[in-house]
């Protein structure tokens, strides 16, 4: 019995002094990167100070993208892409609809479920329901039937059943939006 009780503190000795010469290792490079070499063959203290060229920064100013999207220049009417430009003011209405940061009206479709058609209006600012019910109005006399239309007051965007996309961003844009 007493030959098995030393024979496991040996065992438990050596196995110790494995793990606790694993914290006093010496600094260098770890024993996996064997004949790697560093990548600077200066001094550490020497290593620290870095040089900014401004002269060169030019280069480096031509790949960074631009922060926003520039306002677009001044046109009278349809450019020939077939965008047209928010009026100089906006109408005097209780309702707000801002323009994308691409300067367009914010009028989107979408096909869910494999069919299920809407057309979203987002940005909208002030009175929602106001222009629910002057949406509604104006689909009725473009289709002849009153379509079921949802409104989220925490998003602000108002969905319509079926595609009017191209309707309703040009009954937006004839108002001024």
């Amino acid at each position: 019995m007493a030959a098995c009780f030393t024979l496991q503190s040996a065992v438990l000795c050596r196995a110790l002094r494995g793990v606790f010469s694993l914290n006093t290792r010496i600094p260098g490079p770890p024993v996996g990167a064997a004949g790697l070499r560093s990548v600077s063959n200066a001094p550490p203290e020497e290593n620290k100070s870095i040089l900014e060229s401004t002269e060169e920064y030019v280069f480096v100013e031509r790949l960074i993208p631009p922060s926003r999207i520039p306002s677009p220049p001044k046109h009278a009417g349809v450019t020939p892409s077939g965008w047209i430009p928010p009026a100089d003011s906006p109408p005097p209405l209780p309702y707000m609809i801002r323009r994308s940061r691409m300067h367009n009206v914010p009028v989107y479709t979408d096909l869910t479920h494999g069919n299920r058609k809407l057309t979203l209006i987002r940005k909208v600012e002030g009175d929602i329901w106001a222009l629910e019910k002057d949406v509604r109005e104006y689909l009725k006399e473009v289709t002849g039937q009153e379509l079921p239309t949802q409104v989220n007051e925490v998003t602000m965007t108002l969905k319509v059943k079926g595609h009017f996309d191209k309707e309703l961003k040009d009954w937006l844009c004839s108002k001024g939006f």
